[in-house]
């Protein structure tokens, strides 16, 4: 999948471009899930580390890239809302929350069939609940906490420092 965004990414570069800012987090997602794969996200060794200095019960790395889903790609979603297809400011801050929160249910619905129709004698590991019940809904939780986080400091930022939505 992060191959697939990179291409998408290389393909489009020239008729639709994102702010510096937007790559960076767009670049900071990629790695993020990059350094995920090495591992799996339930046993990612920056997960341990968490886990060991904040005492947590389990590996935290596969939350922290959930949050991160929403959190970082918020601001590119909505700049792509604004800048390309031109739809009103407040679609633009309400689409991205919106959309984090379907993919993140969608993703989650996938995980859980491909683990339930191929992989059923390995559905806990593949999956990396780490034996919380709950984890597919504190995953979309999470996704849909960092969009909103992610919309509303764009959001306060253009507020506090008076920036014209041209300037985005």
């Amino acid at each position: 999948m992060t191959f697939i965004f990179v291409f998408l990414l290389i393909i489009t570069y020239k008729k639709y471009q994102f702010s510096d800012l937007s790559y960076l987090l767009i670049c900071v997602y990629l790695c993020l899930h990059v350094y995920g794969s090495k591992y799996t996200y339930a046993e990612n060794p920056f997960g341990y580390w968490l886990q060991d200095v904040l005492h947590l019960p389990r590996n935290h790395y596969d939350r922290i890239v959930h949050f991160s889903f929403g959190f970082l790609l918020a601001y590119p979603m909505r700049e792509m809302f604004l800048k390309w297809l031109k739809y009103p400011r407040w679609v633009a801050w309400l689409l991205p929350i919106e959309i984090t929160l379907s993919i993140s249910s969608f993703y989650e619905l996938i995980e859980w069939a491909v683990a339930d129709l191929f992989f059923k004698s390995m559905g806990d590991s593949y999956l990396g609940t780490q034996g919380d019940i709950w984890d597919a809904q504190k995953d979309i939780f999470l996704a849909f906490c960092g969009a909103i986080i992610a919309t509303t400091i764009v959001s306060l930022t253009k507020l506090i420092f008076n920036i014209r939505e041209e300037e985005i």
